[in-house]
């Protein structure tokens, strides 16, 4: 059966081609465009990965990330931060919040997929 991977991107465009990749690569991929839909679709789908950025609507990336990291039915999710902020306080904050990866963007696709791979195989 394939991983399911959430991406929560407020940019469609950044998601639309982050799902084509992911999808070539077998996983199955959903997306979401603000942080109360990603938290919806979290709790509905279970993805093994999600892909969040910060700087979201309704709900930030970070606040996002520790509801998934808190919640005793989420809490094994993997939480790849994909952002562009670059202040190494939102990148504390980011771990604080039960992240396990922080990639800034643009980002390098082979090293991304290579984390996705280690990450939920």
């Amino acid at each position: 059966m394939a991983k399911k991977i959430l991406i929560v991107e407020d940019e469609a465009l950044i998601g639309k081609v982050l799902s084509i990749r992911l999808e070539g690569m077998g996983y199955k991929v959903s997306t979401a465009l603000d942080g109360e839909e990603g938290l919806d679709k979290v709790r509905t789908e279970r993805p093994d990965l999600v892909i969040l950025d910060i700087g979201l609507p309704k709900l930030d990336g970070n606040t996002l990330c520790e509801l998934i990291k808190t919640g005793a039915d989420t809490k094994r999710i993997k939480v790849i931060m994909l952002t562009g902020h670059r202040l190494m306080g939102e990148m504390e904050r980011s771990f604080a919040s039960g992240a396990d990866l922080y990639v800034n963007k643009p980002y390098e696709w082979a090293r991304l997929q290579a984390h996705i791979k280690d990450l939920i195989g």
